[in-house]
């Protein structure tokens, strides 16, 4: 038996802002979670650009291609952004976040690439585990001890974000990881992990086995709790084929 990703994504404008700067790709081989910053059109432009140049990775990909592959997709992403500001000068300071997951055509292994403050979650076995680190100045502060976990969550710039794709050389994270049948992957944007308890993320992830149905229920819970992002979430299964 082969494993095999199978993803469902959605995503919702939320309860305040006007529009959704977020984007997403649930794909076969490739899920992505971008979240757009830098102004309505900018921020729009930069999370879109960032998953065009990731699409084309969505194919069957050897082991030994995963992280290069996923540096490409970076890579490109970081030149259109690039262009997209020299083409308009009040683009300047437009970006995104990035996190994606890229499966190898075997099923053997899988490889992340990480950039900004959305996240990458593994429930294995009953257990919830963030797989990213988020690229934010909070983290940093939790990083030094300076302040708790807790503390970060309410903290006045815990939105400040220290790395997004914004068309300058950037230092992405990434890993690579052996899948394991029944893992199931949640990628989102923050505007679910900021307002939603991790406990709570695992609770639906275990009880809700329809990706669909999972995916609407963590969108409904970030917006019962007052949506006030954009919200995003893909929810990836490894399964036996």
């Amino acid at each position: 038996m082969t494993l095999k990703l199978r993803s469902v994504g959605t995503s919702d404008r939320g309860l305040i802002r006007s529009g959704n700067q977020d984007a997403l790709h649930a794909g076969t081989w490739l899920v992505a979670v971008a979240d757009g910053m830098g102004g309505m059109a900018a921020g729009d432009l930069a999370s879109s650009i960032a998953i065009d140049a990731f699409a084309p990775l969505d194919v069957e990909t050897p082991e030994d291609g995963l992280v290069a592959a996923l540096q490409t997709g970076i890579e490109r992403a970081t030149v259109r952004i690039r262009q997209a500001v020299s083409e308009d000068p009040e683009r300047q300071g437009m970006g995104t976040t990035l996190t994606a997951l890229l499966f190898a055509r075997t099923g053997s292994c899988l490889a992340l690439a990480h950039i900004g403050d959305s996240r990458a979650y593994l429930f294995r076995e009953g257990v919830l585990k963030q797989i990213t680190r988020d690229d934010t100045f909070v983290q940093m502060l939790v990083d030094q001890g300076l302040i708790t976990a807790d503390q970060a969550s309410s903290h006045p710039r815990r939105a400040v974000v220290t790395q997004a794709l914004q068309g300058e050389e950037v230092s992405p994270s990434y890993a690579t990881m052996v899948p394991w049948a029944g893992d199931r992957w949640l990628l989102c944007s923050d505007g679910l992990s900021n307002v939603v308890r991790p406990d709570t993320l695992a609770e639906v992830l275990a009880g809700y086995p329809d990706r669909a149905e999972c995916a609407r229920m963590l969108i409904d819970l970030a917006l019962r709790a007052g949506g006030p992002d954009n919200v995003t979430v893909v929810v990836a299964d490894v399964v036996e084929e």
